[in-house]
């Protein structure tokens, strides 16, 4: 870009409504997914969550945010198809991870593999054919990470499991209890997308380089892989375990929010009353964890309740990541897992976006508003 360009699009910005991370600016045009904050809607493609969450699966959702409509059966059983032929690494990945150091971190291994896959699977610009074969990567991804670092072999995927089926198969070598199925199953069905977030707008940064599918994934990880984003359903397992008890709960909340702390869990940038993830998510919970249920139940309530009475007007309740902790626990999955498990379903979402924003391309390259120092008088070297 010219000097003088340059020069224009920054005089341009004075005259722009600056807003703090981005709040309330339109950054880009999407068919894929709607959120409506005031009145607390998700919406896939049309279809309110409220509808998808008990009545779809994983792999039915991946049509509809990748292909636009949800599949017919026969279309349904195409994808599966094409998503259980995918079900296998480059021996590179494998290798990689068995080399990882102790210690690492979950979203490390993941981001790392992703790139590696990338370079021995990507060629040219992304496809769909990509999306389906990265999406039926991360269980074996994720999984062949646990059982290494449990000191155990990896598994091979079974062709008569279904997407979240096999990934709890490979986890654990057993057969997958029906309920812990459809828990994560819906889990993942309710995670899939949630429009112009984070790491969906990273990914989408990305892409509009024209950067190849992988690159933009991998982007996409790295924005999912912080506590105000994608990690904080681990954080809010971890609050619940030092509450401890219902009794220490109030006095617990109160002492972390008049020292400036956070309550994990509770409040999100979209939505001004309750999350419709987070609705379906206690249901399910209740069903899933009953005692445990009861315990963050009663933490929800008087969270919700000090919160009010301390931030007044701020309208903080329970997001996505509240009862996210309490269900993926329920089925087993280790608490530094519930972050990467969360990009289990959501890369569906990133890839139909990158696939979006590639198919209508314009390289997003917003303002920004300079109030750095102006006309400095510059001075040699020698003199400074």
């Amino acid at each position: 870009m010219a000097e003088s360009t340059v020069a224009a699009s920054n005089a341009a910005a004075a005259n722009v409504p600056q807003k703090a991370g981005l709040e309330g600016i339109v950054a880009a045009v999407t068919s894929i997914s709607n959120v409506d904050g005031q009145a607390g809607r998700l919406i896939y493609r049309g279809y309110d969550i409220h509808d998808l969450a008990h009545t779809t699966t994983f792999e039915e959702i991946a049509h509809l945010l990748w292909f636009g409509h949800l599949p017919t059966r026969t279309e349904l059983d195409a994808l599966r198809v094409r998503l259980v032929e995918q079900r296998h690494l480059p021996e590179a990945v494998v290798t990689m991870l068995r080399a990882l150091p102790a210690g690492t971190l979950p979203m490390d291994a993941l981001r790392t593999a992703v790139s590696i896959w990338g370079m021995y699977t990507v060629k040219g610009a992304p496809s769909i054919e990509q999306a389906i074969g990265l999406t039926a990567c991360f269980p074996l991804i994720l999984a062949t990470f646990q059982r290494l670092r449990l000191g155990l072999e990896p598994l091979e995927s079974r062709s008569d499991l279904g997407y979240t089926a096999n990934y709890l198969y490979l986890l654990t070598g057993q057969e997958p209890k029906a309920e812990h199925v459809t828990s994560l199953d819906a889990y993942l069905v309710m995670l899939a997308d949630h429009s112009m977030n984070a790491s969906t707008f990273t990914a989408r940064v990305v892409a509009s380089t024209s950067s190849d599918l992988a690159s933009s994934v991998v982007a996409a990880i790295c924005a999912l892989k912080g506590p105000l984003h994608g990690g904080a359903a681990d954080k809010a397992q971890e609050m619940l375990e030092t509450i401890g008890t219902s009794e220490n709960a109030e006095p617990w909340i109160r002492a972390t929010l008049t020292s400036g702390g956070r309550l994990m869990g509770f409040g999100h940038r979209a939505y001004k009353t309750t999350d419709p993830r987070a609705e379906e998510l206690r249901e399910m919970a209740r069903h899933a964890d009953p005692t445990r249920f009861v315990f963050a139940r009663r933490v929800e309530e008087l969270a919700v309740s000090v919160l009010a009475e301390i931030k007044p007007g701020r309208k903080l309740y329970t997001n996505v990541d509240f009862y996210s902790a309490v269900l993926l626990n329920s089925v087993g999955i280790p608490v530094d897992l519930f972050t990467p498990t969360f990009g289990v379903a959501r890369v569906v979402g990133w890839t139909a976006h990158i696939l979006e924003q590639s198919a209508h391309n314009r390289l997003i390259r917003p303002l920004a508003e300079y109030t750095g120092p102006d006309h400095q008088q510059f001075v040699p070297l020698a003199q400074r």
